[in-house]
């Protein structure tokens, strides 16, 4: 078992300690904010004037007034309809400051969050409302016809918001003259998340305010941010590192955060310039595409720190950005809706160090164990699966039981890894994704990560097809650079000389774009099918 105490310094691990839970004693950082909204009143206290978020459209707005739009929505809702403590309410909007300011204000109200993709189809969403047990839904105008046959579902929609602040009218509307001085308690449940998957196979995560501002306090911490450093966020911000590991980190250290509606890498890029942001967290998709522009970019002065969770970052690209930009350290993160966005994160700068390619440490109060197909702890070394257990995690998922989360609190990742004697974590793959090529296995992100190092490939994915003789075989999708001529056989070719030859895909598509599932990760079910139908 691996475990964080021997992985950080004093400044990052000070003031831990047991705090009672809900009955439980949980060890956690004894002096963080009961809830986000609590935070936000804090950093307010600290910093009113202080800018906070910069919308969009270039609105800016400071703690000051951030709290108090918060406030005054959390008294709408409140008094005009009726959202009080433990309702469940679906949360479908864009990126902007209506979906901070209901976020924030259904955290004061004690309400339960339930995100829902906006990038979902009518009957994806039905679904997911329908097993939340959501009575209200706040969304965005398009979005409210959707929900006009859910008789059981109250709608609220935000009007106007490319003209402005989206519930001015509601506010107008409501006259609310109260404030309320509501505020969850760590118990209390805050964020209702489905993980990713068909509607019918994904599971409803409830995460409680104490996991997420957990999880918030050792992002801080882990990353050394600051209330000077500036985000941007760009990925949809209904997922959980939008809410928790960027919107919430920003919000209880005090920082600035700039918003962008969607990804968009120039947009993005002319941010980082234009407005000296000094972090930015993203997918690997995300910095793949940013790579492709940076002839057109060669200086980026202000960028410090990088964080990259959602899938494997190949060592190549990490590589590459380091030498677009040096000055910036680039940390690996794993963590998962389950685990509040944290988990593991690589402690320095990963470009630089010889662990490169791991997903780092255990976060404070992150255990780490590998187990065998007989639920055995491996050795040091040995791959497994990745098991995990800390404050951060869900105690349950809504209402379904399963036997990956046991009774004491360790969550079956579904990833296979091994833990090196440094105590770092290195994901191979996804349990379900290996491939088993006639009794070879193959991990995809070993062949994923060699044509990553093949000049003029910027995306690839590899997934088993099947095959009459070896049950399995490997097959890779492949998305070029702008102007690169490459061929399956230069591919295979050049994979002859660094990989085993059972490892080399049997067929390789070329495609403009890698199919990704709603939150950004390459969508492996997809491909599956594009192979498929190709056939």
């Amino acid at each position: 078992m691996v475990t964080w105490k021997e992985a950080w310094p004093k400044e990052v691990v000070e003031g831990m300690d047991y705090v009672d839970v809900g009955g439980k004693k949980i060890f956690t950082y004894k002096n963080m904010s009961q809830s986000l909204y609590a935070a936000l009143q804090a950093t307010t206290e600290r910093k009113p004037e202080k800018l906070a978020i910069v919308n969009h459209n270039g609105e800016r707005y400071t703690y000051r007034e951030f709290l108090e739009m918060v406030d005054c929505l959390a008294g709408c809702l409140h008094e005009t309809y009726h959202i009080g403590k433990g309702t469940h309410v679906g949360l479908m909007l864009f990126n902007g400051i209506e979906f901070c300011t209901a976020y924030l204000a259904l955290n004061k109200v004690g309400a339960v969050v339930v995100s829902l993709p906006g990038k979902f189809q009518k009957p994806e969403v039905l679904s997911l409302a329908e097993k939340a047990d959501i009575t209200h839904v706040i969304c965005e105008e398009k979005f409210c016809e959707w929900f006009v046959e859910c008789k059981n579902i109250l709608r609220i929609k935000s009007e106007d918001s490319k003209l402005g602040y989206g519930f001015q009218t509601l506010i107008k509307e409501s006259a609310v003259q109260e404030r309320l001085q509501m505020c969850g308690s760590f118990n209390d449940p805050a964020i209702l998340m489905f993980t990713s998957g068909t509607t019918s196979r994904s599971k409803g995560v409830l995460l409680k305010n104490y996991n997420i501002m957990h999880s918030v306090e050792a992002y801080i911490r882990t990353l050394a941010l600051t209330e000077d450093d500036i985000s941007l966020v760009a990925t949809p911000m209904y997922h959980i590192t939008g809410m928790v590991c960027i919107l919430a980190v920003f919000i209880t250290l005090g920082g600035t955060l700039h918003i962008l509606k969607k990804v968009d890498p120039d947009l993005i890029l002319q941010s980082f310039i234009k407005n000296q942001i000094t972090f930015y967290h993203a997918s690997p998709t995300v910095f793949a595409i940013l790579l492709s522009k940076r002839d057109d970019y060669p200086e980026v002065p202000a960028i410090k720190s990088f964080a990259c969770g959602s899938g494997n970052m190949p060592k190549e690209n990490i590589k590459k950005l380091y030498q677009w930009m040096p000055k910036a350290k680039f940390h690996t993160v794993f963590g998962m809706t389950e685990t509040s966005g944290a988990g593991t994160i690589f402690p320095e700068g990963a470009a630089e160090s010889k662990y490169i390619g791991a997903s780092g440490v255990p976060m404070p109060n992150l255990e780490v164990k590998i187990i065998d197909g007989n639920a055995e702890e491996v050795d040091a070394g040995a791959i497994g699966e990745v098991c995990l257990r800390g404050s951060f995690i869900l105690e349950e998922y809504y209402n379904i039981r399963t036997d990956s989360l046991s009774e004491d609190g360790w969550l079956k990742t579904g990833d296979l890894g091994y833990c090196n004697e440094a105590g770092y974590l290195f994901i191979v793959d996804r349990k379900k994704d290996m491939i088993n090529r006639g009794g070879e296995k193959i991990c995809t992100f070993d062949i994923e990560n060699e044509l990553y190092r093949i000049p003029g490939i910027l995306e690839a994915a590899v997934v088993g097809i099947p095959n009459e003789k070896y049950m399995e075989v490997p097959g890779a999708l492949v998305k070029v650079e702008k102007g690169a001529a490459l061929s399956e056989t230069q591919i295979q070719e050049e994979l002859r000389q660094r990989i085993a030859r059972y490892m080399i895909p049997e067929y390789i598509l070329f495609v403009d774009e890698v199919p990704k599932t709603v939150n950004g990760k390459i969508d492996k079910r997809m491909i599956r099918k594009v192979f498929t139908d190709a056939k």
